[in-house]
This record gives structure tokens, C-alpha cells and sequence, in this order.
């Protein structure tokens, strides 16, 4: 963490320029900029501060001292509720999200901020999702997770909740970045993932104060973030004037790759993928479209971390499939964790040894039991 010579956190500061109102992220760094240290700002009088064209109300809070104060009650409720203030002199600031464009001036942190730095990629799409999206956001999320790539999303309901759920499926890292403040989980439902997110390492952040609640303009605008903080975006589904355009469009601008799972022409919500498919999006079918794009190094650094875990997951899985009824052991010799298979082939590979009613019993019951995960058009996968 930054400190001044008084032993004060450089932190303080930045969060002070971020409840500054009327300023905003590029104001504040265009300011920052000029003074050339964040803290002659505040040291700064109400001539020197209007000098540098700020709004009125700007200047006076900063020069009068209101900034620092809201700063001071800030830092104090974060601290009471478990949240982390970063600001981009911080180690733990994300390198990738100070590329961009229009960077925050503070991010805070609920979980683990060292997620935030890890490879990863944001899923984002309709709020109305088909059972198509569900299940293709959910797959490929979950299989993504667990090869160790991050879930970047923005929890809300739909596309969104469903990257979350595969990540959290998969027992992989995902981000939720809100659009209220970091304390405020929305939409209420979503509690219980974002209690898993945070179980199993993950992390909730937000640009919004503590207490912000669900403003319409406050989701565009963290757009930018859940796609600043990624290698690429991938678009499951979304119409015509979805606000997922806006995610796709600060990718583009940031220079990220853009995934696109294709559609059906005629649904409304095949629009944007479809569309950006055109436009040059990489089609996307499996995790193995994503996968290939990723750098070189990435992918290195990823399986050099699955392999340090292989061994002790095959113990697991050995040690699970030990507690199997002979029956549950032949279905589950058929699945793959990392491709579907159709309960046709199911049937039809175990004939005559599990008769197709034995195979429907032990579908349910594996499944019950958290062993396998039924997925759209009666596909199965291991689940574990």
C-alpha cells in the first residue's frame, strides 16, 4: 500500500478524489496528472483548484477540506466491513484494468484482490436468457474455471449469473463486478453465489461507494471494467440494443479479444452474437475456441497449475469412485468431464450389461448426488 511521508496512505487520497462530486475517474487523473502528486491536491487553495477549469462545487469540497472528510468515514466503514480500498499505486491494483481508457480511481475489494491479476475472461450477455444461453454460459464458464481461467462478470440475472454459477460449479475463481456498492448485493437472490464466489476464493469488487444502491447508470458504466480486467469478452446471448453492446464495444476499444457463441437467426437474442460473429468475432463453441486464443504464456502458466493439482484430484476422484455401486461405475467409465455425452449413447454403449431403465435411475441418483451435471438435450458430464 502507497503511504505519504506523514505515514498516511496514498489510498485515502485517491478514495477522497473519488467521492469528489463532479469530478469523475477522468477528471480526477487528468488532475493528478497535472499537480503531478495526488496529495498537493489537497494541499492545494480555492485558486489553484479553479485554475485547473474544475467545477465549482469541486474545488470548494477539495479546498475545504469535505473530500478528505468523506474519506476519513469511508476508509473507516470499509475497514468495519471487511472491504479493501485499492487505488492504481497499490501491488495488488490489477495491471490490466490500468490500460484502459477510463480506469476507476479506486476499486473496492470483498475477497481476494490477487484474482484480479489472474487470466481471465469475461462472459456477458441478456438478462433474459434461453435455456440455450443458460446452459452454454453455464458449460463454458464451468469448464474455463476449471482449467483455472477466471470468471470476469457482472452477477447480474441471466448470462451473468449463469458464468458465475459454472465457475462456482467447477470450484474455479469468478469476479462479480457490481454496479452498487460492494456491500449491496444485487439482485437479492444472488446472495448465496455471491457467498460461494467468496467461499471459494473469488472476488466482489465495485467502483461505487459502500451503501451505493442499484442506479440504471451505474451498470453501463461498470462495463468497462468487467472487460478491462479480461484477456477476452464472450457473448452468449444478446439483442439488438442489449447493454451487452456496450460491453463488446469497450473490448473492442481496449483491444481485447471477442467471443461470440452463435445463435439461432430467428431468436432476438441471437442478434448480438450473431452479429459480432460477422463482424469478426471468434465463433464459440466449446472452452477449446477460447483456449486456443489465449497467449502462449498464459496457457503455459495454466497448465503448469493444473498439473501441480492433477494428482491430488485423481486421488479425490479415485477415492469417490471407491463409494460406487458397480452399476454407477460403468455410467460414469461412459462420461467425460470435458465433452457431453447423450443419453442415447449412454444406453446404447451400456446394452445389455444396465438396462435403459437402470440407466435412468442412476442418471438421477448421480446427479443427486452431485457426481454429474445434466446439461441441455439430456448431455451429461462428470462433475467432478
Amino acid at each position: 500500500m502507497a503511504t505519504t511521508s506523514a505515514g498516511i496512505s496514498n489510498n485515502l487520497y485517491w478514495l477522497a478524489l473519488s467521492l469528489t462530486p463532479g469530478l469523475g475517474p477522468t477528471r480526477g487523473r487528468k488532475l493528478v496528472e497535472r499537480f503531478g502528486n495526488i496529495q498537493d491536491i489537497f494541499h492545494a487553495s480555492l485558486t489553484e483548484l479553479e485554475a485547473e477549469n474544475l467545477q465549482a462545487q469541486s474545488a470548494q469540497h477539495i479546498a475545504l477540506g469535505k473530500s478528505l472528510e468523506l474519506a476519513h468515514d469511508e476508509f473507516a466503514k470499509a475497514a468495519a466491513a471487511g472491504v479493501q480500498v485499492l487505488c492504481r499505486e497499490d501491488a495488488l491494483w490489477p495491471a490490466r484494468l490500468s490500460e484502459i481508457y477510463d480506469p476507476p480511481l479506486v476499486l473496492y475489494v470483498r475477497g481476494n484482490a490477487e484474482v484480479l491479476s489472474r487470466p481471465g475472461i469475461a462472459i456477458v450477455g441478456t438478462r433474459h436468457p434461453t435455456p440455450y444461453g443458460i446452459g452454454m454460459a453455464e458449460r463454458l464458464s464451468c469448464d474455463l474455471a476449471a482449467r483455472g481461467v477466471v470468471i470476469f462478470s457482472g452477477m447480474a440475472r441471466g448470462v451473468d449469473t449463469a458464468g458465475h454459477r459454472g465457475a462456482i460449479k467447477a470450484k474455479g475463481k469468478t469476479v462479480a463486478v457490481f454496479g452498487t456498492g460492494v456491500d449491496v448485493i444485487y439482485p437479492r437472490e444472488n446472495k448465496k453465489i455471491a457467498d460461494n464466489i467468496l467461499e471459494l476464493g473469488g472476488t466482489l469488487i465495485s467502483e461505487f461507494p459502500l451503501e451505493a444502491f442499484a442506479a440504471p447508470q451505474n451498470f453501463p458504466i461498470r462495463n468497462r471494467i468487467i472487460s478491462g480486467l479480461s484477456l477476452g469478452v464472450l457473448v452468449v446471448e444478446a439483442g439488438e440494443y442489449s447493454g451487452t453492446r456496450i460491453t463488446a464495444r469497450c473490448a473492442l476499444e481496449q483491444s481485447r479479444e471477442i467471443f461470440a457463441v452463435p445463435g439461432n437467426v430467428t431468436s432476438r437474442n441471437s442478434w448480438g452474437p450473431n452479429t459480432l460473429i460477422k463482424q469478426g468475432a471468434k465463433l464459440t463453441a466449446t472452452w477449446e475456441d477460447i483456449w486456443e486464443e489465449l497467449p502462449a504464456s498464459v496457457k503455459q502458466q495454466l497448465e503448469s497449475e493444473r498439473g501441480a493439482q492433477a494428482s491430488e484430484e485423481r486421488q479425490q476422484s479415485s477415492s469417490l469412485f471407491e463409494e460406487l455401486t458397480p452399476r454407477d461405475r460403468k455410467i460414469l467409465a461412459v462420461l467425460k468431464q470435458d465433452s457431453l455425452t447423450q443419453i442415447d449413447e449412454i444406453i446404447e454403449r451400456l446394452e445389455p450389461e444396465v438396462s435403459s431403465s437402470e440407466v435412468f435411475a442412476a442418471l438421477f441418483e448421480l446427479e443427486l448426488n452431485g457426481k454429474i451435471k445434466q446439461l441441455p438435450g439430456k448431455n451429461y458430464v462428470k462433475a467432478f
